[in-house]
């Protein structure tokens, strides 16, 4: 069957609609990226200009950092331009960029965060066997497994827009582009796209926090036979993981997991996951680690030019 798409371009309907909100929200959303931009990118440079980068912990913790930088990149910067904008539009081929480019890094994302949880499994539950399982060629697996499996949810995610007509309606309410948003925009029925959505995208963000959950309390239960000192250690980095976890995941579960026709704040939900966990990622993985804290004291240290 042949697909009519008359829609050149999508108008977004943006965030706020009082033009003080709109003001006050772009300033905050500036001072936003600056702060996940500037603490994100410690992190990353910390962790590679310091030994460090020798752990799997860290070495993923480098890679989620850089994903942080890069996918709110693909948001924040866009809002910021559309508060500031008279007319919030953006072209039919810029919204599938958005679209597949914001998948695929937070589907990246998600699977370093399992990526972490196996380290800290292994590291807790099988100490002795840790610098044989989780060696750095075994990491680097995992890193490109996390690309490939994204890459393929994203690609499926853009095709199924793709194939929609659109030959109506160009107002997109929300910020972004994302499946949902633009699945009430399609002139036909929608039912079995959203069905895919929700196995796509819900489910397998669902499932994953499931297990992702599981793997801590099984963490947390090997932990009782350990001695004070190692389980306040040990529950201070899985504690870290958790937050950040529940961060990320209990948003994307909120938004993908309901059916389209079933109204939420998707908009603001959003927010969770593309601006306050980037943003208080590095704050959570510092403030809380004594081994980073040490390592950025000796890095900018030694980068602070003498006089």
């Amino acid at each position: 069957m042949e697909i009519h798409n008359n829609v050149t371009e999508f108008v977004f309907l943006g965030l706020f609609m009082n033009p003080e909100m709109k003001i006050l929200s772009c300033m905050l959303f500036m001072l936003c990226y600056f702060a996940i931009f500037l603490g994100n990118l410690i992190i990353f440079i910390t962790i590679t200009c310091s030994h460090l980068i020798q752990q799997p912990m860290y070495y993923f913790l480098c890679h989620l950092s850089l994903m942080d930088l890069a996918y709110t990149s693909t948001i924040i910067p866009r809002l910021v331009r559309d508060l500031a904008a008279q007319r919030k539009n953006i072209s039919f081929r810029s919204c599938m960029t958005q679209l597949f480019t914001g998948h695929f890094l937070a589907g990246v994302e998600m699977f370093i965060l399992v990526s972490m949880a196996f380290d800290r499994y292994v590291a807790i539950c099988k100490p002795l066997h840790y610098m044989v399982i989780v060696t750095r060629q075994r990491c680097n697996m995992l890193i490109l497994l996390a690309w490939g499996v994204a890459f393929w949810h994203s690609v499926a995610q853009m095709l199924m827009v793709l194939k929609l007509p659109f030959c109506g309606p160009n107002q997109i309410d929300h910020y972004i582009c994302d499946v949902k948003p633009l699945l009430k925009l399609a002139c036909a029925d929608t039912y079995i796209a959203s069905i895919l959505v929700i196995a796509n995208s819900g489910m397998v963000a669902l499932a994953t926090f499931l297990v992702l959950l599981a793997s801590y309390i099984i963490i947390l239960y090997n932990l009782r036979k350990r001695s004070s000192e190692v389980r306040h250690k040990a529950l201070s980095t899985c504690g870290s993981h958790v937050m950040v976890v529940v961060l990320f995941f209990a948003p994307c579960i909120a938004i993908y997991v309901p059916p389209p026709s079933v109204s939420v704040n998707d908009k603001e939900i959003t927010m969770f996951y593309a601006v306050i966990t980037p943003l208080l990622n590095p704050l959570i993985y510092t403030l809380r680690n004594m081994e980073m804290k040490n390592a950025m004291r000796k890095v900018w240290k030694q980068k602070r030019p003498s006089r």
